[in-house]
């Protein structure tokens, strides 16, 4: 299974089920009934029923932030409870059909440890009220340093240009240990350019897509490779029916080892694949990156369409 990210940065690749019985192991025996039975504690006994200080909530079991103490209300039910999670992404449902009702379960996304549940009768703006165990979280108080396993993946960012940006953005985001990728203008001479002016070819933009990625599971370097095998980087200003300098092959290096591996990576092409062709890759240091306008993000996911990039992974 592929890495998964949260929009928030964070990995949420479901851990295997070893890994889990190996973190629960360590779980005083209430925070391991709770997570790993689904018990309830008694209620108004939670250690964070009642906690006002500011900080987030993280699973008991993976460290994963599941809920703020900025979305924290007093529902007097006598649990924690939000109106909102940290990350919808970090928290999953389930049905839950015991005790001769249905009710909606919440679990960690990342190592499946029963939360408690969420119902339809929260406060605005989300109507919705989390009921937690304290069991099944710990708090990290705002302005300390949270344990590794509580931050955000160290990411890098990189930016490419290869004709039509849908196509790019698309299988970019495929990538394994790709986080998002964005489509948008960069390299050109206009501040906030729009979609027309880029197309009328005096701006100086080029349709690019800026990709961030967790460099601890996939390489600058991969990233080069599925680059080059998603477009034909010997065109020159163009790329198959698109014509015009919007749509020429760029990298826009974000780092002098980006240049670095970059460099050596188009010297290997022009020596192997590429030999006795010109590549037309411009090099260049990245310039300011314009995101395009909302109806080109995840246009093929929108649309159903298809583009003349090919699937690189």
């Amino acid at each position: 299974m592929g890495a998964r990210y949260s929009k928030s940065g964070f990995d949420v690749t479901p851990l295997p089920r070893e890994k889990v019985a190996e973190l629960a192991a360590r779980l005083d025996p209430e925070a391991y009934r709770v997570t790993q039975r689904a018990d309830t504690e008694r209620p108004f006994c939670g250690r964070f029923e009642d906690n006002k200080k500011d900080g987030v909530y993280s699973c008991v079991v993976c460290g994963l932030p599941l809920f703020s103490s900025d979305h924290k209300f007093d529902s007097g039910t006598g649990w924690p409870s939000f109106y909102r999670e940290f990350d919808p992404q970090h928290v999953a449902r389930r049905p839950d059909k015991g005790h001769g009702m249905v009710r909606t379960e919440i679990a960690c996304a990342r190592c499946g440890a029963h939360l408690g549940h969420v119902f339809d009768d929260g406060p605005p703006p989300s109507g919705t009220r989390h009921c937690l165990n304290s069991a099944a979280m710990r708090f990290q108080e705002k302005g300390t340093e949270p344990p590794s396993e509580s931050r955000p993946a160290a990411t890098e960012t990189a930016y490419f240009a290869g004709g039509c940006f849908w196509g790019l953005e698309h299988y970019f985001q495929l990538g394994p240990g790709v986080l998002d990728a964005v489509s948008g203008y960069m390299q050109g001479a206009v501040d906030n350019p729009t979609y027309k002016q880029v197309c009328g070819d005096a701006t100086g933009h080029a349709e690019t897509v800026k990709v961030v990625f967790d460099p601890a599971r996939i390489s600058y370097r991969r990233l080069l490779e599925a680059f080059f095998r998603m477009h034909d980087p010997t065109q020159v200003n163009r790329q198959g029916p698109d014509v015009g300098a919007q749509y020429r092959s760029g990298i826009w290096y974000a780092s002098e080892e980006q240049r670095r591996t970059a460099e050596t990576f188009i010297k290997e092409l022009s020596a192997g694949p590429y030999a006795g062709k010109r590549i037309a890759t411009q090099l260049e240091p990245a310039k300011t990156f314009w995101p395009a306008e909302e109806y080109h993000q995840d246009y093929l996911e929108k649309t159903g369409g298809v583009c003349h990039v090919a699937n690189p992974w």
